[in-house]
């Protein structure tokens, strides 16, 4: 098989540079290709994602109506005009989210006619039916990091009321397009074991259809940071979003339990919705003196607040991949986390594993790392080894490029 360097389209629906997996998804990945000698062309609606040198842009317009400067706008007549912009306007405004299906149709639309310029093309997760035009032109294969239907399904279980259960139905309507596109797809990239079955199971796709690729941690972003203390009882967790899947108030609930018999604090990276389930718990438990959210900070920030922290949590109902478990083992920090999904693959021997949704289990671990300091050093060590020995992006790219020649090989 030919080793040329290759010529690779990335599509990301949306790519945030700032939050959420799919942008550093995007933005790694393709940093990485580019450090083994292959052009990349990155592909995405907004927003857009913050490049390496080397990696070209193409900025796929919408309405953009999930921009947090203006979310939900009305949209211009002029705007209306165009039928996608239309279908993505009707659609949102019946409480769907079409960015998958239109992004889908304006890449095809971009890229089917400048096909010469392409090798192959790597969608990242919208498996719209806009795949189907461009891989009966070109070899394609797409980025599965977990099925959807996981997060489904906790949604509508946790919505407390009919409408809200049928609301969340309605939002991830777009699930019956993914689950088609992706059984037509020649060969689907997801990042662990558990991912894999999960997608056979849910979305009808044949195993010998995988390639597992783990994701790789930015060890340049993530790492110890020098000349910070430590400080005692202090937790730190990367995720506060209102959503059930990420568990945050199983440790809202173990903080609450520990506070009674010592002086804990979480910190918790990120901004809570105002008014939201994450809040009106934190009220509800009383201990708001005892939680700090740090908003959008730097990455320098970011690494800093690790540096303070006796440990990490993971409290994810499910994960396909776990990424912040693996940038708190980069940090060199001590990770809880749950067994939610591919979490344990990630983790391995080198953090503590706790049933997911399991309080008392996290006030355990909680305990046993903050009560010994020794073995929460040894933890440290382990966590930092294992995600330099095992999960960088040179690896990942260098697999990924595997799972691309073998589409390729097959198309011809």
């Amino acid at each position: 098989m030919n080793k040329h360097p290759l010529r690779i389209c990335l599509l990301g629906y949306r790519s945030n540079p700032h939050s959420g997996g799919q942008g550093g998804y995007i933005k790694n990945l393709s940093r990485a290709l580019v450090q083994l000698g292959h052009r990349v062309e990155v592909i995405s609606g907004p927003p857009y994602p913050d490049l390496a040198p080397g990696v070209s842009l193409v900025k796929m317009p919408s309405l953009d109506l999930y921009n947090p400067k203006n979310p939900f706008r009305l949209p211009k007549t002029h705007e209306l005009r165009n039928m996608t912009h239309l279908i993505e306007w009707l659609s949102v405004s019946t409480m769907g989210f079409p960015e998958p299906f239109t992004f889908g149709l304006r890449a095809a639309r971009w890229i089917i006619p400048r096909r010469q310029r392409y090798d192959v093309v790597h969608d990242n997760q919208s498996l719209s039916y806009g795949l189907w035009l461009i891989k009966n032109k070109l070899p394609t294969l797409a980025t599965i990091h977990h099925p959807i239907t996981v997060d489904r399904k906790i949604a509508v279980k946790s919505a407390p009321h009919l409408w809200e259960k049928l609301k969340e139905l309605r939002w991830y309507s777009f699930l019956d397009m993914q689950k088609r596109v992706a059984r037509t797809l020649p060969r689907i990239i997801t990042v662990s074991e558990c991912a894999r079955r999960d997608i056979c199971r849910d979305f009808n796709v044949m195993p010998d259809r995988f390639s597992i690729v783990p994701n790789g941690i930015n060890t340049d972003l993530f790492y110890p940071f020098p000349g910070v203390q430590r400080q005692q009882n202090r937790i730190i967790v990367t995720n506060s979003a209102d959503t059930p899947l990420k568990g945050l108030n199983f440790l809202l609930r173990a903080v609450f339990e520990i506070s009674k018999n010592r002086d804990i604090q979480l910190v918790v990276v990120g901004s809570p919705k105002k008014n939201g389930m994450v809040i009106k718990l934190i009220r509800k438990l009383g201990i708001g003196d005892r939680i700090t959210f740090t908003g959008r900070i730097s990455h320098e920030e970011f690494v800093r607040q690790y540096a303070r922290a006796s440990v990490a949590v993971v409290p994810s109902v499910y994960e396909g991949f776990g990424l912040p478990a693996g940038e708190a083992m980069a940090c060199g920090v001590p990770v809880i986390s749950t067994t939610g999904g591919a979490l344990p693959e990630v983790v391995g021997d080198a953090g503590i594993l706790v049933p997911p949704a399991d309080v008392n289990a996290l006030v355990h671990a909680l305990y046993s790392v903050l009560d010994f300091p020794e073995y929460a050093r040894k933890l440290s060590k382990a966590g930092y080894r294992r995600v330099r020995k095992h999960l960088t992006w040179l690896a990942a790219a260098e697999n990924t490029v595997e799972a691309y020649r073998n589409v390729i090989n097959d198309y011809c």
